[in-house]
C-alpha cells in the first residue's frame, strides 16, 4: 500500500473557455443538428474485446497511481494487466474538458471511432456526451463491484440517471479554503467571504460550472433544482462584491498559489487541492458551508464504436474492488467514489496510510455528507446565455 505523496496533483476541474469550442457544440447540440446527435441503435460498434486482448484509456496527467521508484509503472494498472491478460495502452492526453472536446468531437458526430475504449472527463462535460448520444450504455451485469460499491450519493446524477453511461473515476467537493491563523476565526458560510476584514483577499474560481453550485447554495438554493432566476441573482450579488473590491480576482488552480503565500486568506477552492497544501501548512483548512457544498465527480464513459467496449466494462469493474479503489485513494488523495475502501486503508501498517482514513477529504463523514449535493447541469439552451454573463464578471 502506498503512503500519501508530497505532489500536489494537477486539477481536474479546468475552467470554461469563453465561447470555445465546447460553447460552440454545446450551443449546437441545443439547435439538434442531424449531423451531431447520434440515436441509440448507432452508437455500438463491433466488439472485439475477446479476441483482441487490449483497450486505449484516455486520462488526466497524475491521475493514477505510480511506482515510487518508477514514475512511468502504474501498479494497480499492471495488476489489471497481468490478472486478465488484457493490454492498456494509457494516454495522459486530457489536459482540458473543452480542448479534449473538441479533439474527439469531429470523429463522434461524424459517427467515427475515435480511437480510445476510455475515456474520464468532467460530469458537466459527461452531460454533454450524454445529450449528444456519443457514449455507450455499460452492461452493469459484468461490473459487479460497480453495482456492489458505488458510493449512494454518486449514483444517479440527473444527467445520467442510474449512471448508465458513467462511472466515477474520483470525486472531489467545490467548498472554501482559508488560513485559519491568519483570518483568526473559523469560517463557516459562504456569506463569511464577504467580510469586511477579508475585502481584497478573496478569491472565485472562474468556471462557470466551477464556481456558480456553491454560491447559490450560501443564498439557500437546492442546487438539484435550481433555475435561471437563482443564476441571474447569485450574479447580481457576485458583480456587487466585485465592484466593492470585496473579490481580489477569479482564479483557475492558481488560487493555491495566493493561499500558500497569504496574498489570499480565503477563496473557493477544490477538497483534493486542500490536502496537498495542508500537508505543507497545517492552518489551511477546508470547509463544507453549513448551507451545501457540491460533490463532483470525474468519470469513466466509453465512446460510440469503442472496439474493446467490454475489456473497458473489465477495468472499470477492477477498479471498484474496495482493495484497488484504497490503493488508488492513497495516491491521488482525491474523494474516493468506493467507501469500502476505507477500512482497507484503515487497516494498513503504515501509519500515514492508515491515517488517510480518517481524513474526510477524501472519505466524507456523516455530518459532511448530508451537506453534499450534485449539482443540476447547466442545459445546453442555458449555456450560451449563463456563459455569456458569468464570463464577463470574470474578466474571461
Amino acid at each position: 500500500m502506498p503512503v500519501i505523496r508530497n505532489t500536489s496533483p494537477l486539477s481536474r476541474r479546468s475552467l470554461l473557455r469563453a465561447f470555445g469550442g465546447g460553447a460552440a457544440l454545446g450551443a449546437l447540440a441545443g439547435c439538434g443538428v442531424p449531423a451531431a446527435y447520434v440515436s441509440a441503435g448507432e452508437r455500438a460498434g463491433t466488439d472485439t474485446s475477446a479476441t483482441d486482448k487490449r483497450l486505449t484509456w484516455a486520462n488526466w496527467p497524475l491521475y493514477i497511481d505510480t511506482d515510487d521508484k518508477n514514475p512511468t509503472k502504474r501498479p494497480t494498472l499492471e495488476a489489471f494487466e497481468k490478472r486478465t491478460g488484457i493490454s492498456v495502452d494509457y494516454i495522459e492526453e486530457i489536459n482540458d474538458n473543452d480542448e479534449f472536446f473538441g479533439k474527439i468531437s469531429p470523429s463522434l458526430m461524424n459517427h467515427q471511432r475515435t480511437g480510445r475504449d476510455l475515456i474520464v472527463i468532467s460530469d458537466w462535460m459527461c452531460a454533454r456526451f450524454v445529450r449528444l448520444g456519443w457514449v455507450q450504455e455499460m452492461d452493469r451485469a459484468e461490473q459487479p463491484n460497480v453495482a456492489k460499491y458505488l458510493d449512494p450519493l454518486l449514483r444517479s446524477p440527473a444527467f445520467d440517471p442510474g449512471r448508465a453511461s458513467s462511472v466515477p473515476w474520483q470525486s472531489g467537493i467545490t467548498g472554501i479554503a482559508y488560513n485559519r491563523r491568519r483570518v483568526g476565526r473559523e469560517i463557516e458560510h459562504v456569506s463569511d467571504l464577504w467580510a469586511p476584514d477579508l475585502k481584497g483577499r478573496v478569491t472565485l474560481l472562474s468556471g462557470l460550472d466551477e464556481a456558480f453550485a456553491l454560491l447559490m447554495q450560501g443564498d439557500g438554493v437546492d442546487i438539484t433544482k435550481w433555475k435561471a432566476d437563482d443564476f441571474h441573482r447569485m450574479c447580481d450579488q457576485v458583480e456587487k462584491h466585485v465592484r466593492s473590491g470585496q473579490i481580489r480576482r477569479f482564479t483557475g488552480n492558481d488560487y493555491i498559489k495566493d493561499l500558500s503565500s497569504g496574498d489570499v486568506l480565503a477563496c473557493q477552492a477544490y477538497s483534493g487541492d486542500v490536502i496537498q497544501l495542508q500537508a505543507d501548512d497545517p492552518d489551511i483548512r477546508f470547509v463544507v458551508p453549513e448551507e451545501g457544498a457540491e460533490l463532483w465527480a470525474e468519470s469513466l464513459m466509453i465512446p460510440n464504436l469503442a472496439r474493446h467496449k467490454a475489456n473497458a466494462e473489465k477495468l472499470i469493474d477492477f477498479y471498484y474492488q474496495p482493495e484497488v479503489a484504497a490503493e488508488l485513494a492513497a495516491w491521488v488523495n482525491y474523494v474516493c467514489p468506493v467507501p469500502a475502501a476505507q477500512d482497507v486503508l484503515a487497516s494498513s501498517k503504515d501509519k500515514d496510510t492508515a491515517a488517510l482514513a480518517e481524513d474526510p477529504l477524501i472519505f466524507p463523514d456523516a455530518t459532511m455528507r448530508k451537506r453534499l449535493a450534485i449539482a443540476r447541469d447547466i442545459t445546453s439552451t442555458e449555456r450560451t446565455e449563463f456563459a455569456k454573463r458569468w464570463n464577463a464578471i470574470a474578466g474571461l
